[in-house]
């Protein structure tokens, strides 16, 4: 372990994963080794590096001091690995190799989203119990520096909203299904061919990774334990480009955004798409990058905006804990601060607000029987549940005798349209399912060029 009393002793580190993030953090560590000892004050080096691959180990240009673990238990139990880097991913593992590394008194850096909205709970009250630090800004927003904003920067502030573009892929579909006018699967199979999307990209446009994320952000905001199978979410793959040719008309920009307030007594946690003002800032924010507005109660609003995926973004997010976490293991500090910006044992659970009570703006698009009397029994249902229209869109003739019929309307909750909807999709004057798309106020407006 570190002899405190060498000041030249350095803090060797064990890299666990060397995928596209853990080799971007790799060349980093090597590539700035004299930067990060002049910033530090003590020599930050590479312990050692576990891999499974060993097609990907050939492939590297290692330190002959470095050692290869044939497996991460060597890792963490090596009194010589100081910090430990999981960068493998997936639940399991990489679950049990954080929490052996704690009980054995190591701090943790990870960017594993998916792990820490499933698990958080039992990986931050490890982290308390042991009294070693967990540092984690890279599974959220890549290079985006927002988890430190939230625990550190704002500390003394109460964040009362986020709303946030927090997935790169979705992002970029909905940027050219708007631009171009293309359907959705044409642009995700181009964007999985340019590298843009998974093999398998359910997470990314089905919200689940937003979901991932906006737990993360609202447990450090909030300070509340958030359980991720309460979150509702909603993905892009119902989108067509006729919505977003509709929504251009009324002056909005679709986006998927992950949405927490903090309401007091409750919380508002959801993913969904939403249409934005079009010159609000996240409404200019297109193809992969990531934007995450929140707002203080002193502070006001602030806008983050950067690259949200990719090795070398996240990478770097990844050497800011390492560096943290390397000052307080140097200065036998570590702890200091809660990884969740809370004492962990000191936070009070609130109750997340179902979908139904929300309350919002809507768009809504019926494909409507070419018929006297239609518009006005639309109105009257929704009148009946108490929404009120905002604005009409109606286009010429469209298959088989409908044409769509676009209203936006003033604020309701979501209970109110839903049973209108359930009475209108019922009825003979609609042709199809009613498609629903909510309108989310901004609190930021402005351009980003």
């Amino acid at each position: 372990m570190l002899n405190q009393n060498d000041k030249n002793a350095p803090v060797r580190v064990g890299i666990i994963g060397l995928g596209t993030v853990g080799q971007g953090f790799l060349r980093l560590l090597l590539k700035n080794r004299e930067i990060l000892r002049e910033r530090l004050g003590f020599p930050l080096t590479l312990g050692g590096v576990c891999e499974k691959n060993p097609v990907t180990l050939k492939g590297l240009s290692l330190p002959p001091d470095c050692v290869t673990y044939r497996d991460w238990e060597e890792m963490v139990r090596d009194p010589r690995i100081s910090l430990v880097v999981e960068l493998v991913g997936g639940l399991d593992p990489a679950r049990t190799l954080i929490l052996e590394a704690m009980k054995v008194g190591k701090s943790v850096v990870t960017a594993n989203k998916a792990l820490l909205a499933k698990h958080g709970e039992e990986i931050f009250g490890s982290a308390a119990a042991h009294g070693v630090d967990l540092g984690f800004e890279a599974s959220v927003g890549g290079g985006i520096p927002i988890l430190r904003t939230l625990r550190e920067s704002l500390a003394g502030d109460r964040i009362v909203r986020l709303a946030g573009i927090i997935n790169g892929t979705a992002n970029y579909i909905l940027t050219r299904m708007s631009r171009e006018g293309l359907e959705f699967e044409t642009v995700l199979a181009e964007a999985q061919r340019q590298g843009y999307a998974e093999s398998d990209p359910t997470f990314d446009i089905d919200g689940i990774d937003s979901a991932h994320k906006i737990a993360i952000l609202a447990a450090m905001a909030f300070g509340s334990p958030v359980t991720l199978e309460e979150i509702p979410v909603e993905g892009i793959r119902h989108i067509k480009p006729i919505d977003l040719e509709f929504g251009k008309e009324f002056g909005y920009v679709l986006k998927l955004l992950g949405i927490a307030a903090d309401h007091g007594d409750s919380l508002d946690i959801r993913v969904h798409p939403s249409f934005l003002p079009e010159h609000s800032l996240l409404a200019e924010v297109d193809g992969v990058f990531n934007a995450i507005e929140l707002s203080g109660q002193a502070l006001g609003p602030l806008l983050l905006f950067g690259r949200g995926a990719g090795g070398d973004p996240t990478a770097t997010a990844v050497m800011g804990d390492v560096m943290e976490c390397a000052r307080g293991i140097y200065h036998a500090s570590r702890a200091q601060v809660p990884a969740l910006g809370f004492p962990f044992s000191g936070r009070i659970k609130k109750a997340l607000r179902p979908l139904s009570a929300i309350y919002s703006e809507y768009y809504l698009r019926f494909m409507a029987q070419d018929q006297p009397g239609t518009l006005s029994y639309l109105a009257g249902v929704l009148g009946d549940r108490g929404i009120s229209i905002e604005s009409v869109i109606q286009k010429g003739r469209d298959r088989g005798g409908s044409v769509p019929v676009v209203v936006t309307t003033h604020r309701a909750t979501e209970s109110q349209v839903r049973e209108a909807l359930g009475i209108i999709d019922a009825s003979v004057h609609v042709t199809e399912k009613t498609v629903v798309i909510r309108i989310e106020d901004v609190s930021m407006e402005g351009s980003l060029s």
